[in-house]
């Protein structure tokens, strides 16, 4: 018999969302794993809270449905407000029942910017690889670090030096410029529209851009994340920046980085601290045909374990992939070097959570097959 087509729908509806969400779907294992780790940050909430006055959004839903955004590429969070109006897997994740309303989009994003600080994007990282579960995945002695340019929401007609001296004659939104035979310094020219933005090429022959560099610091044994942060973009950033993350690596650990970091201050600098440096070698040949000196020892080239932190090394660039594409960090949308590290680091955190559910379940890739990287 051909059923009916009823439009009118059911004024009621009795079943739960959880009963909606299948079991095995992976949004599942992952918010376990984020929900524990915003059950750790409960006391930094409370301190940015007034005890009194009208309710704000509950941070916990805040976080969950910034984590949606990223892992599901949503543009804006225009968009992501509209997804949550009519996804139910959305409003299960976040923790909206069908009948509440969904957020205005202003009102999220100015409740976003106060609750989403530095401090707890750094705290949410933590609280995620401090769990029992994904601590014991972690490797304690074996890392590889690297950096990668951040195009930052400005445009290069913002660029104007730092004394007027050039402002355009057009009026206008945007004036136009030529930069023709123009020598532009990062000491003498800012950009208007983000001043913390830096002039910064990333390799020869390519143009210059308005960016940011982003560092990040990885395990080697199942290539998470455990460390990141955002530098101006500057020659020598990623050295720093490295330096600094790795001040907390444990006495005989193992730093991988590829030939930009072969630097003889870097290298002694991860000596002194007793981290091995698996640096790769730059063996550069200048014009007169002379080969650059390395400042990695002899006998760490020549070991087992320093080809193996080579081969190891290259997984971070699956994660500034995955931060760019996936989380939308190919071009940042907001400006300020505070609100791109907050953004950035918890991008590092989403990337995480995606792979931890197969890892934790199983024994996970690692970077050998066959089991432990024995580096």
């Amino acid at each position: 018999m051909r059923g009916g087509d009823d439009r009118s729908g059911s004024l009621f509806s009795y079943v739960d969302l959880e009963a909606r969400v299948p079991a095995r779907h992976p949004l599942r294992a992952m918010r376990e794993l984020v929900n524990a780790a915003l059950a750790a940050l409960d006391g930094a909430f409370a301190g940015l809270y007034a005890k009194t006055g009208r309710p704000s959004i509950a941070p916990e839903r805040m976080l969950r449905a910034v984590l949606l955004q990223m892992l599901y590429s949503i543009r804006s969070e225009r968009q992501l407000m509209e997804r949550l109006d009519f996804d139910l897997l959305f409003r299960w994740f976040v923790g909206l029942g069908i009948d509440e309303a969904v957020w205005d989009a202003s009102t999220f994003s100015k409740n976003r910017d106060r609750l989403l600080t530095t401090e707890i994007a750094q705290g949410f990282l933590s609280a995620l690889l401090a769990q029992p579960a994904v601590e014991k995945l972690l490797s304690a002695e074996h890392f590889s670090v690297d950096g990668t340019m951040l195009k930052a929401f400005a445009s290069m007609k913002s660029f104007r030096a730092k004394d007027g001296s050039d402002e355009p004659p057009d009026g206008g939104r945007n004036g136009e410029r030529n930069f023709r035979k123009e020598k532009r310094s990062n000491e003498t020219h800012a950009s208007t529209t983000d001043p913390d933005a830096r002039l910064y090429r990333k390799g020869h022959g390519q143009e210059s851009r308005l960016a940011y560099l982003g560092h990040a610091l990885m395990e080697n044994r199942h290539g998470l994340a455990v460390d990141g942060t955002v530098t101006h973009a500057t020659g020598t950033a990623e050295r720093e920046a490295a330096s600094e993350m790795s001040a907390g690596l444990g006495a005989g650990a193992t730093l991988g980085a590829d030939k930009g970091y072969d630097v003889e201050e870097f290298v002694e600098g991860l000596k002194a601290r007793n981290i091995v440096p698996h640096v790769a070698i730059n063996g550069a040949v200048s014009k007169t045909g002379k080969v650059r000196k390395t400042a990695v020892p002899p006998q760490v080239a020549a070991s087992t374990g320093y080809a193996i932190s080579l081969r190891c090394r290259k997984r971070i660039e699956e994660i500034f992939g995955w931060v760019k594409t996936t989380a939308g960090l190919t071009q940042l949308k907001v400006r300020g070097l505070d609100k791109v590290k907050v953004v950035f680091t918890f991008a590092l955190a989403a990337y995480n959570i995606l792979r931890l559910p197969k890892l934790i379940g199983s024994t996970g890739e690692v970077c050998l097959q066959g089991g432990k990287s024995p580096i």
